[in-house]
């Protein structure tokens, strides 16, 4: 059992899952032992995680060498979803992509090469597209109906597509794509944690959004069932239920700015174009839009998550909080909510409004 990249928080989240349901001889409670169990975990990368239990095997996972330290593994686990939007921003949407699209590509070619008779495959639940007549909650077998643009989503799609012709091109290897929630946990930077940098929530007038989380070790926990339990195909994965924009309020204590859709994007357009704002205005759906996901294959096979969405805000709330007081690292307010179209939409919104109050105080 190996975990391919493990650098970032999700990755990390999924090797302590899988480390331990290999010592406690189960990945989901009261299932056979023969049924969920996980054997030695193998971590592969440049540098050797902290995480303790595992084997370290060295490898680049974008580097098609990573073949030979794949060999003997029968199950990997590739997380494609991103969790470092500083880094992102830093190297721009061209070379993110073909970054993304280069590891993803070797691991698959890598896993199939090698012998790797499962392939778990972590990419988002954003593929399913943020729109009005989205079901609550989206089954694990919705359509992907998100836009293929230049945004982070749109490396998720192409992604699921690699893993789609994996399919076909390679019928022994099982593959699986597990699709999460919003992430949130430590070190975890997202536009969907930067929607909370701005000084105000952007509210989209009229849109009925449904808030869903999932911390990374409800990830790590998932992905260990779907190992040991050999799901394939495609599973969701999220805290149960979801919030509204007044349940976000009245958690967070934050003031909302209402926008029409119409104005959201607008601004948000002209933003991307003249460069400020790095994330395409087709991300502000995610704010507007239900997205939420049932679970239900994964609740089915017995896994259970620990965090609710009420606990997934505050993790978020408390690492964006705790994030400013590293200094020389961390981007004050103002630059953090520009890495996401919502948060940079309701920065100018909330200008505006405080520009007009100072305009009736001085005719006043």
């Amino acid at each position: 059992m190996a975990v391919v990249g493990t650098a970032d928080p999700a990755s990390r989240a999924v090797l302590r899952a899988l480390v331990v349901a290999a010592a406690r001889g189960h990945a989901v409670p009261g299932a056979p032992g023969a049924q969920s169990r996980v054997g030695t975990v193998v971590a592969v990368d440049t540098e050797r995680p902290s995480v303790g239990g595992v084997d370290f095997r060295y490898a680049d996972p974008a580097d098609p060498a990573l073949v030979t330290a794949l060999a003997g593994v029968h199950a990997a686990v590739y997380v494609a979803a991103s969790t470092n939007l500083e880094q992102d921003l830093a190297l721009g949407a061209r070379v993110r992509r073909e970054r993304s699209l280069r590891r993803a590509q070797t691991v698959v070619t890598a896993a199939a090469a090698a012998g790797v008779r499962h392939l778990v495959v972590v990419t988002g639940a954003q593929v399913y597209g943020a729109l009005p007549d989205n079901p609550v909650p989206l089954e694990d077998d919705a359509p992907l109906r998100a836009p293929s643009d230049e945004g982070q989503v749109g490396d998720l799609m192409d992604v699921e597509h690699l893993v789609a012709v994996a399919r076909e091109v390679h019928p022994g290897m099982r593959t699986t794509v597990v699709r999460p929630a919003a992430l949130v946990g430590d070190g975890v930077d997202t536009v969907t944690t930067r929607h909370f940098e701005a000084p105000r929530l952007l509210s989209v007038r009229g849109a009925d959004a449904a808030w869903q989380f999932c911390h990374v070790d409800d990830l790590g926990s998932a992905v260990a069932a779907v190992v040991a339990c050999a799901i394939e195909g495609a599973v969701a994965v999220g805290a149960p239920g979801h919030l509204t924009q007044a349940d976000l309020e009245r958690l967070t204590g934050m003031r909302s700015v209402e926008l029409s859709m119409g104005a959201a994007m607008g601004t948000a357009d002209r933003l991307h174009r003249v460069g400020v704002l790095p994330a395409p205005a087709s991300d502000l759906a995610f704010v507007a839009f239900p997205w939420a996901v049932s679970s239900h294959t994964l609740l089915g096979h017995g896994w259970v998550p620990v965090h609710d969405n009420e606990t997934c805000l505050g993790v978020l709330l408390d690492a964006i909080r705790g994030s400013h007081a590293v200094a020389a690292r961390r981007l004050d307010r103002k630059d953090a909510a520009l890495g996401a179209a919502s948060a940079a939409v309701a920065l100018v919104g909330t200008a505006a409004i405080m520009r007009r109050r100072r305009r009736k105080g001085a005719s006043a």
